[in-house]
């Protein structure tokens, strides 16, 4: 790899910045999973989580032909062709629907304390293996995306190595902050179901341009912002009117 080359360079930027936007819809479902665990094995669960994704990436990355290879029709129904990375992202859509509706109707019907006290709780082991198999996906998807866009494999490493340092250290914020604010955590679950609803359409071969769902998630999130200062604004008030 020639570091004075530009091209690499240019390359490694745009591809760095597209896969940490492919790993927002990862730092969602992290956040989501692991405010289900003890505060005490959270940041361990995090941690294990992007490690993991972080090696799928590169285990795959170092697969090339493999991944080439996964595109490939397996079967068909009728004139429908279906391919292993079909397979993979329906699967990994559906299992995002049932788990944003599952944690919608908990958090919705479900009976909790003020405290927190009354939440369900998962075991450490199933937090990581429901993390580790949505690292599949996402790995999946990042790295076929990685592999269309650069050929040179130190390119991709690194572009990929960065991503999950900053997701690493984007995690716990965003853990913390749909923890603290319980709307936040209903619309995050609202972009897993629209992730989900993508991966699905992605295996069914009908693609949703990713611009249209990460516009849809910003302006969402912009709305959320301006609520919860809307919202702090009115406490405050109310605390001077009693002072």
């Amino acid at each position: 790899m020639d570091l004075m080359d530009p091209q690499i360079w240019a390359s490694l930027l745009t591809l760095t910045a597209l896969e940490i936007v492919l790993g927002i819809d990862n730092i969602i479902f992290l956040s989501i999973v692991v405010t289900r665990l003890p505060k005490e094995q959270q940041t361990r669960a995090r941690i294990i989580g992007l490690m993991g994704a972080l090696g799928f990436r590169i285990a795959l990355l170092a697969s090339l032909v493999w991944i080439i290879g996964l595109t490939k029709p397996i079967f068909t129904i009728k004139d429908f062709a279906f391919s292993w990375r079909d397979l993979i992202l329906g699967a990994g859509g559906l299992f995002l629907l049932y788990k944003g509706t599952l944690e919608i109707h908990e958090t919705v019907e479900g009976e909790h304390d003020e405290d927190g006290a009354g939440r369900k709780t998962m075991t450490f082991a199933a937090a990581i293996f429901q993390i580790m198999m949505l690292d599949i996906i996402f790995s999946l998807d990042s790295v076929i995306t990685a592999v269309g866009m650069v050929q040179n494999l130190p390119v991709m490493v690194t572009a990929v190595v960065i991503a999950v340092i900053i997701m690493m250290v984007a995690s716990g914020p965003v853990a913390n902050f749909i923890q603290e604010h319980p709307t936040t955590k209903m619309l995050a679950l609202s972009f897993l179901l629209l992730v989900g609803v993508a991966l699905v359409a992605d295996g069914m071969h009908f693609h949703i341009p990713r611009g249209y769902l990460y516009f849809a998630i910003f302006f969402s999130a912009l709305v959320e912002v301006l609520n919860l200062m809307a919202l702090k604004r009115r406490k405050r008030a109310r605390e001077a009117a009693k002072g």
